[in-house]
Formats: C-alpha cells, structure tokens, sequence
C-alpha cells in the first residue's frame, strides 16, 4: 500500500514548516491590528483630514506637501496625526504652546543620540562653537565666498541669461565647511564638482525621506532587502570611508606636530581638533564610532543647511528688490567696498539679520524634526499622548500657521524688530529648534550667511527668473528640486 502525502520523506517537514509560517504570519498580523486599534484609540482626541485605511495619508505626503499642509494647519488647530499606511502614524504639531511641551522633553531622535550619551557629547562639543572660535572663520568664509564671486563675474561677461546659484552656493559651502570644520583645501569651487562623499548624503537623504513615509520600508528586514536599502548600504560605506581618512589625516598631522614640538602650531583649533581631544580625555564613552557620528552630522548640517538657507534667502531678495535694496544700503554704510570684514561689523547689520531671520520663518531649511516620545507628553489644553508615539514638530506648518503669524505668505522682515520679537510666543519662531536640543551650530551657520550675503550684495544685482520658478524638493533638508535660477547683474565698484 503507498504512503500517503504526509507519510513521505520530505512532505512532512515541508507541512510543517507551511504550519509554522502561517503560525507566525497570524501571530503578526494580529500584532498589527491591535497597534492600529491602540493608535486609533490614543489618537481619538485629535481630529485629522480624511484618510484612506490602507494608504494612510499619503497623497499628502507627495510633492505638494507642503501647499497641503498649510491648508491642514488652518483647518485642525494646534496639531493633527498623519497615517503612513494602516499601522503607524505620527503626530504632527505646529503650535507654539504644543511645540514648548514637546521641545522640553527627551526623547528618541531618528537621525542622533539620545539620553545621558547626548547630553555628554554636547558638553564635549559646546567649545567648538564659543564666538573666539567663530571669530577666526570669518576672513576664510570670505575668501570662499569671493571664489565664487570670481566666477559670477566671469558668466556674467560671457553670457546675459540666467544663472543656476544653487549649485554654485553648494560647492561654496562645502569650501568653508572643509576649511573652517577641518582645515582643508579642497578647491572643489575651481574643480566644478561635488566629491562622492557629499553625493552620498544627497542621496542618503533622499531614501531616509522616503523610507520614514514609506509603511513597507519601516520594517527592517524589508527595507535591507530592497533596491534602497541596498543603496543605503552602499552609500553608507562611502561616508564612514570618507570620515575616516579625514580622522586618520588628522591624527597623522597631530603626530608630525608633537615631533616638532609645536613649532608650527595653528593659530586656531577647528571642529575636527576639538572632537578628537574630547575624545582623548574621554576614550570610555566617546568610542570611534561616535567619532564619525559627530564628523558625519557636522558635515551634513554644516554644508546642507548653509547652501540651502543662502539660496533661498537669495531668492527672497530677488523677489523683493526694496528689501535687497535696503540691505545694501546698509552692508555698503559698514563694510564699504567689502575688501575686509571684521566679526564687530557683522553684528551691525541689523536690517540684513531680520531678512535672513523672515527667510528662515517663511522657507526654513529644515521643515520639521521628530522624537519618539519616552514617556507620556500632556499638552497645555489637556489632551495627551503615550510613550511611543513619533511626534514631529512641523517648523514649516508652525511658521505658516496664520494664529501665530499675519499673512504667513508675505516676506516681511519687519515682523523681526525688537519691539514685534518681544510681543510674540518665544516658540513661535524654531528655525534652529529650541531647548536642550537646539542646533549647536546656529551661531556658525549666521555668520556664514552674513558673510556671503554681503558680499554677494556688494557686487551683484540679483532678479529672479520668473519663467523658471523653484520647486521644493521633500527631503529632510528643504532644497530646490531643479536649483534656483536667477538673473545676476554686476555692479560698479564703490
């Protein structure tokens, strides 16, 4: 008589493991159905715009995001939860009362450290940002910024069409970063192009965009095994390969020095020496790993943010030519031809500071930062939320939000004046975030932007292209899809 199927040889662990895995596959999708009912229940205080119960929200979270969001800040006041796919959700908030409870938590950050390692490293690293420091930046901030200047020039006597600034801004910012972060001499502005490293972060930006709004990518295993998570893995290498010949570089240096007893001593540290003596006297809880972690985060939010932030506040003024017009006027009254610029002068330009304060309100390049909560969060109105929940605070949504500002839309400077500043909610305005976790380096990315603004200004006319207008790219760091392009007409000398 023939065995049956379940008698065979290979049938019966093959039956089995089909029992097993669907064992398993019923065990998880339970698990994710009692998520969706706890998010569901633990949200129900917070109303939201409608949403598909598969897809979540994310016909929102597309291109024109940030046109969809301003409508939902106007709709649902204070915050709002927004479904990525049927089994997580995060929390958004734009409010300034909801943004100070949120800002004086802890929590668990997505892209950084949290707990007692933070709050050490920051401790460690707060030197690297003192004004002594800062001071010594400025005359090589100019000479980069003048680089650039040089090649404007030289379009602009061969070609009467629009400039694409953006990516010209990019490779000047990555110049200083280089020079002022690790003392560097890349003349990436003479060799017109981006190295690997920071081509990497473009697009590791890219795919951890993509992965937060993408449910299925939230599951570790399926983003690993995906074309992106692939990528990710590639791209990754490329950094931590990069950061570590700009560590080993550095030591070697510092090992030539101390034979030469000092003779050559700089006359200033940088970031990159400041790091590595912390690391020094404090090998137990600063490992090399959290080494590159802090060389890797400066690189990123030190050129990133500084070329955005100039591009748009470019834009800006190109839009409004009396705002530009006025900044000159006063960047000429001090600085006169601009041949030299002083740390003292820089903090004069009181009209030129409240114009890069109304672009970083009306187009901040970072549009929102997000921590999964600890502990429970209670708002000031009563409702709260459970540990676990991913809170984002919307910068963008905050600084559009017409309870907080008159006509959100319209770039006036003069919301900045002291008398204005005094009379408004102090978490109103977090381009640089606030509390314990406010960006350490916001004194350094000003000072960037005051020296490249006022030499720009000095010696170029700037108008837009208005048959090419720019198109927000949704990525953590607000950047121009297509660049930005303008019309640049040079001045006469003073």
């Amino acid at each position: 008589m023939e065995a049956s199927w379940l008698e065979t040889r290979w049938a019966r662990p093959l039956y089995l493991a089909f029992v097993f895995c669907l064992a398993l596959g019923l065990l998880q999708a339970i698990k994710l159905y009692l998520r969706r009912q706890r998010l569901l229940r633990d949200l129900r205080a917070f109303p939201a715009p409608p949403t598909h119960w598969f897809y979540g929200h994310q016909k929102f979270l597309q291109e024109d995001k940030m046109e969809k969001l301003e409508e939902t800040v106007e709709k649902y006041p204070c915050a709002f939860p927004c479904w990525v796919g049927p089994f997580q959700a995060f929390f958004f908030i734009y409010d300034p009362d909801y943004a100070k409870t949120f800002l004086s938590r802890t929590g668990k950050g997505l892209l950084n450290l949290d707990g007692p390692k933070w709050f050490q490293h920051r401790r460690l690293l707060t030197p690297g940002f003192h004004c002594d420091i800062l001071k010594t930046y400025v005359d090589m901030m100019a000479h980069s910024v003048n680089t650039m200047l040089d090649k404007w020039e030289k379009i602009c006597s061969t070609q009467d069409t629009a400039v694409e600034v953006f990516e010209h801004i990019n490779l000047m910012a990555l110049d200083i970063i280089m020079k002022c972060a690790f003392s560097q001499e890349t003349n990436c502005q003479i060799n017109g192009s981006l190295d690997p490293y920071v081509k990497a972060t473009v697009e590791l930006g890219k795919i951890i965009f993509y992965r937060m709004y993408n449910f299925w990518h939230h599951h570790d295993i399926i983003f690993k095994f995906s074309p992106n998570g692939h990528l990710f893995q590639e791209l990754s290498k490329v950094l931590h390969q990069h950061t570590e010949k700009v560590i080993q570089d550095r030591k070697k240096t510092l090992k030539a020095e101390m034979k030469q007893d000092n003779t050559q001593k700089k006359k200033y540290q940088d970031f990159l020496d400041i790091i590595l003596s912390a690391q020094a006297e404090n090998e137990d809880s600063f490992s090399n790993a959290d080494l590159r972690s802090e060389v890797n985060t400066f690189m990123l939010a030190g050129h990133d943010t500084s070329a955005v932030s100039l591009s748009w506040l470019l834009y800006c003024l190109a839009l409004n030519p009396e705002h530009q017009e006025r900044c000159r006027e006063e960047i000429r009254s001090i600085l006169g031809d601009g041949s030299s610029i002083t740390w003292d002068q820089l903090g004069e330009m009181s009209y030129t500071t409240m114009c890069i304060k109304e672009m970083f309100r009306l187009i901040p390049p970072v549009p929102s930062i997000s921590r999964e909560l600890s502990k429970p969060l209670t708002f000031p109105d009563g409702r709260s939320l459970p540990a676990g929940i991913t809170v984002v605070l919307s910068i963008w949504g905050l600084h559009h939000n017409p309870a907080v500002w008159k006509s959100p839309k319209i770039f006036d400077p003069l919301r900045f004046t002291k008398e204005n500043s005094d009379q408004r909610h102090p978490y109103a305005f977090l381009p640089f975030s606030s509390g314990p976790r406010n960006c350490i380096g916001e004194q350094f990315a000003i000072l960037e932007l005051k020296v490249a603004i006022a030499l720009i200004l000095l010696h170029f006319k700037v108008t837009p292209d208005l048959t090419r207008p720019p198109v927000f790219s949704n990525h953590i760091i607000l950047k121009p899809k297509h660049g930005i392009h303008l019309h640049l007409k040079k001045l006469p000398e003073c």
